[in-house]
């Protein structure tokens, strides 16, 4: 079976030096480090705007490119190897990073004020270079933006983190509170408290916690059909980003499973 290439990037021209011996390819390149450079960059199927986005890079996150052509990089994200194409212009050189944005989204500002110029919005697990504090503002690169906004994680669990979505709206391939869909709530969720996770849900699915039963739930448990997954808040809610709402939303896991036509195809506990 050929490599998912979701997260090995391999194309019938061009392929990774790494996967040299597993995959057919004319090209193998190493690839060079690079990292984003904005709040949040799109990572599509395809290297045009119109493209599916599959999922984000975020500030400071890291990734391998192997190419660049046409103003887009065809890449793989070192956190979940995720592999895509994301415009070359949200990339720079790689990072030092020393901090990690808590905050659900944070304004990047041009002066420690309030007032002063917005110049980008930071998501939750974007990350920075923290300078020197002037006020109550600390000095990264680009700006200022509140400490506030880099306070320690202290949720006992990342369900905690989930909560905070609540009533964001739901965008394929998202994993911010200016939108993101059911695995990027569930991954994003995850990172904040330190844990990895992959992308997809067929992905989690296999890789994270192990098997319980629908009578047995609690917080924390993951509940996967087939494409989906939310996460239970106690024995009987299930929150998750969906699309029959179109944000995330907390409901009871009986509702769901009665609209919804495919059945639960696990519950997984970490």
């Amino acid at each position: 079976m050929a490599p998912d290439k979701r997260t090995n990037a391999f194309r019938a021209d061009l392929a990774a030096s790494h996967l040299k011996g597993q995959v057919e390819a004319v090209r193998f390149v190493d690839g060079q480090k690079a990292s984003a450079i904005v709040g949040r960059a799109s990572l599509r199927r395809e290297p045009s705007g119109d493209a599916a986005q599959d999922t984000e890079i975020l500030l400071g996150e890291t990734v391998t490119v192997y190419e660049r052509k046409s103003g887009w990089a065809w890449l793989q994200a070192d956190a979940d190897q995720y592999v895509g194409y994301v415009r070359e212009e949200a990339l720079g050189a790689a990072l030092t990073t020393d901090a990690v944005v808590s905050a659900l989204m944070t304004p990047l500002l041009a002066a420690p004020d309030a007032k002063s110029t917005l110049r980008d919005m930071l998501p939750m697990n974007a990350k920075v270079k923290a300078g020197e504090t002037s006020g109550n503002y600390r000095a990264v690169p680009g700006g200022f933006i509140h400490a506030h906004a880099l306070a320690p994680v202290t949720a006992k669990d990342f369900v905690t983190i989930a909560e905070r979505f609540l009533g964001a709206p739901y965008v394929w391939g998202g994993k911010t509170f200016a939108g993101l869909d059911c695995s990027g709530l569930v991954q994003t969720s995850l990172n904040a408290c330190g844990i990895a996770s992959p992308r997809d849900s067929d992905m989690m699915e296999k890789a994270l916690g192990k098997a319980v039963s629908l009578d047995q739930l609690q917080r924390g448990d993951l509940i996967f059909w087939p494409g989906h997954v939310g996460v239970m808040q106690d024995g009987a809610r299930l929150l998750h980003a969906n699309a029959h709402f179109m944000e995330v939303t907390s409901e009871t896991l009986a509702d769901v499973i009665s609209r919804n036509a495919k059945p639960v195809s696990s519950a997984k506990r970490l």
